[in-house]
């Protein structure tokens, strides 16, 4: 690759990792090419150097935010996979992901907006949910994968439904007693089998 075309790559990851956080933050909606070219600092005009289209842009950018918590854990250091489920609820369920909607789960950010998507990227976000379940299901104490399966999906929908309430409570101590209820219900849950 080229200096010019490292350089314009560089630029476009920029973009696109800029892109995935004001998403998360702002809605699918809510975040216009013309503000995030600004943060870019960039002009409007250089947007479709490196995108077809907007929708092309959330596409990519939801990619990241999809893969976001795993390319953390392997910047700490850590394979996504070796890390428990209670710990990993613990980090899921905790004020400092409440607070930071810009860089937390895009499904408790923007369940509703998804769900509002375009077919393409509720397709894509199905097919996402459904991988994290999988993953999911084998850190459940289950007898087998029907019942691993079923967990996962409980265990997933109520974290982050927690995360998403306890968003949008103005109350600090009410939004940390959802967090903590919910991080205890799920830890006794997904490590007892039947």
């Amino acid at each position: 690759m080229g200096h010019s075309q490292a350089d314009k790559q560089k630029t476009h990851d920029r973009i696109v990792e800029i892109a995935s956080r004001r998403l998360r933050e702002k809605g699918l909606e809510g975040v216009g090419v013309a503000d995030l070219m600004k943060e870019a600092g960039l002009t409007v005009g250089g947007f479709y150097k490196h995108f077809g289209s907007r929708d092309d842009m959330v596409a990519e950018a939801m990619e990241v935010a999809y893969g976001d918590w795993e390319a953390k854990s392997r910047k700490r250091g850590k394979a996504p996979s070796d890390i428990s489920f209670t710990d990993y609820a613990a980090e899921y369920l905790s004020l400092d992901h409440r607070q930071d909607t810009a860089g937390g789960c895009p499904f408790a950010a923007l369940t509703a907006d998804l769900a509002r998507g375009n077919e393409k990227s509720r397709t894509h976000a199905t097919d996402r949910v459904k991988g994290n379940l999988k993953k999911m299901a084998t850190r459940m104490a289950a007898r087998d994968e029907e019942e691993a399966r079923r967990k996962a999906m409980i265990v997933s929908c109520l974290m982050t439904g927690a995360v998403g309430l306890s968003r949008i409570s103005n109350d600090e101590a009410f939004a940390a007693e959802i967090l903590d209820t919910v991080r205890e219900f799920v830890g006794d849950f997904a490590m007892n089998s039947k």
